[in-house]
């Protein structure tokens, strides 16, 4: 009660009282939409996330409220805002320090888009961009955007002889895993060939883990891989980028992987 009396605490009301006004409207109109044409368009073969929200039932054919409709698209529509910048910002900031990985990038992207009228990423070209994916996941694995998640345990459990109670909630130390010299040889060093196709077929499913897995992981993972994948390959089909010589960039581990001072690069446009 008090921290919602103190400026910080309004400040944070009203930006989140934006938010809900955003969501709320994106519900409202759908909502209306389903109502004029007696959800005709649910019998379409795929439903996107909206739709299954709002039709889903329990058991007992109790759908979600209101409220908790709003909940799950305010996730949807913010959570992956800071992750996907952060994420974004290393890999750039990676390749800025590794000029051979971002000429090999640029090959790759050029061998894709040169010839067309415009520089447009369609859906079919991110399968093709196979080295650019392998830099984006080192990029993530080295800096991890999220370094760490936690989950609260729904069965007692032990782990190496300690025993975890029920209801325990269990800190997962994701940036301590991605550099976990046991499965990561020079673990300090960016090197994409870790994420070759072929290496890949042997690497244990949790050792790479920068959007969690299981049944909780990330909702919104391919989505943002796709994203993050489209927005690389027109930076770097249009630009050069090199390091600041006068910028040390200093790691800032929090919620979302952050830097203390910011990163400083230089840009020169490319003719191709």
């Amino acid at each position: 009660i008090i921290f919602w009396l103190s400026k910080d605490g309004r400040e944070f009301k009203k930006h989140c009282d934006y938010v809900h006004t955003i969501s709320k409207d994106v519900i409202l109109r759908r909502q209306k939409v389903l109502a004029e044409t007696g959800c005709v368009p649910l019998k379409k073969r795929c439903m996107d996330f909206l739709d299954i929200l709002l039709t889903a039932k329990d058991e007992d054919g109790k759908g979600l409220t209101f409220s908790e409709v709003q909940d799950e698209v305010d996730t949807f529509l913010f959570e992956g805002h800071d992750t996907t910048a952060s994420a974004l910002a290393w890999t750039v900031y990676s390749l800025a320090g590794h000029p051979e990985y971002q000429k090999k990038c640029q090959m790759e992207i050029d061998e894709i888009l040169n010839g067309r009228e415009t520089d447009e990423i369609t859906w079919d070209d991110l399968s093709k961009l196979t080295y650019l994916t392998q830099c984006l996941k080192e990029a993530m694995r080295l800096h991890c955007p999220v370094p760490f998640i936690s989950r609260l345990l729904t069965k007692e459990m032990t782990i190496d002889g300690k025993t975890l109670p029920k209801n325990s909630v269990v800190d997962i130390q994701i940036y301590n895993l991605h550099h976990n010299p046991q499965i990561w040889k020079n673990n300090m060093v960016y090197d994409p060939s870790r994420f070759d196709p072929d290496k890949i077929e042997n690497m244990d499913n949790f050792a790479f883990v920068p959007f969690s897995a299981g049944p909780r992981n990330c909702i919104g993972q391919n989505f943002a891989m796709h994203e993050m994948k489209t927005i690389l390959a027109r930076i770097f089909r249009t630009f050069d980028i090199s390091l600041d010589p006068n910028c040390k960039v200093e790691k800032k581990i929090s919620v979302v992987m952050k830097t203390s001072n910011g990163i400083r690069l230089n840009l020169s446009r490319r003719s191709h």
